[in-house]
């Protein structure tokens, strides 16, 4: 969004090297059967080392995206598990979680390796789905939702915003009634109603016209810092025809 639409001027440093990259992936896949349903079990571990990585650099002009290739190498490592619980008796339960490790080394002026950590790469994340179906009325009930982990965030000198975004769970809630050949659904999307703070720097002033009036930072509009979406709660209902 920032590069697309934002108020950034996209600068492309060098011309650019293809990206190289080598991946190591393991997965494990389990279903348990039960009296009362079945247990289903997928996890994976994932390695990622790139070479010539380009990245698009936020933090050096706070005007600017600077897109080059890093010097050094990035890595992309982490884990993910997925549990799938589901009963005869009609209730249903998923929940997925990702642990990743996302940053890249570069070495600095004095040929010193650093650990830059990956913006908007949460080490944290997960999904989950709890769903209930009254199998005599037909109707079901879904509450689902991701929670996010704190994320490194772009931020400019003297910024007032933290660097690290909070945790933050967007959950849903639907409820859908079954008939002969459709279906009726009504719900809630965003049931916590949770919005990023501050995720436009000096929104009242979109073009830096009056760049000096009540600005002692300095600041310029940017967009390049949200974390999350912009809509808030809302309802929404509908309904689903089958053809036969």
């Amino acid at each position: 969004h920032a590069a697309l639409t934002g108020s950034r001027k996209v600068v492309i440093a060098t011309a650019l090297k293809p990206e190289e990259s080598w991946n190591v992936n393991a997965n494990y896949v389990k279903f348990i059967n039960h009296n009362y349903g079945y247990v289903g079990l997928d996890g994976s571990l994932f390695y990622t080392y790139f070479t010539n990585k380009i990245v698009g650099d936020y933090l050096t002009d706070p005007t600017k995206i600077i897109y080059d290739n890093i010097k050094g190498y990035a890595i992309s490592r982490g884990a993910t598990i997925n549990l799938d619980f589901t009963f005869t008796s009609g209730l249903k339960l998923i929940a997925g979680v990702t642990l990743m490790d996302v940053y890249q080394i570069q070495k600095d002026t004095l040929e010193i390796n650093n650990k830059i950590p990956q913006l908007f790469a949460p080490k944290f994340s997960g999904t989950y789905q709890l769903s209930y179906t009254f199998k005599r009325a037909a109707i079901s009930i879904d509450y689902t939702g991701r929670i996010n982990g704190p994320m490194h965030l772009p931020v400019v000198q003297n910024d007032f915003r933290p660097s690290l975004s909070p945790w933050f769970d967007i959950a849903n809630i639907q409820v859908t009634k079954k008939l002969k050949n459709t279906e009726v659904y009504f719900g809630i999307k965003n049931l916590w109603n949770f919005l990023p703070k501050n995720p436009i720097l000096r929104p009242m002033d979109p073009f830096n016209k009056n760049i000096s009036v009540n600005n002692p930072n300095a600041y310029n509009f940017d967009t390049s810092y949200n974390y999350a979406s912009m809509q808030g709660i809302r309802a929404f209902i509908g309904i689903r025809w089958f053809l036969n």
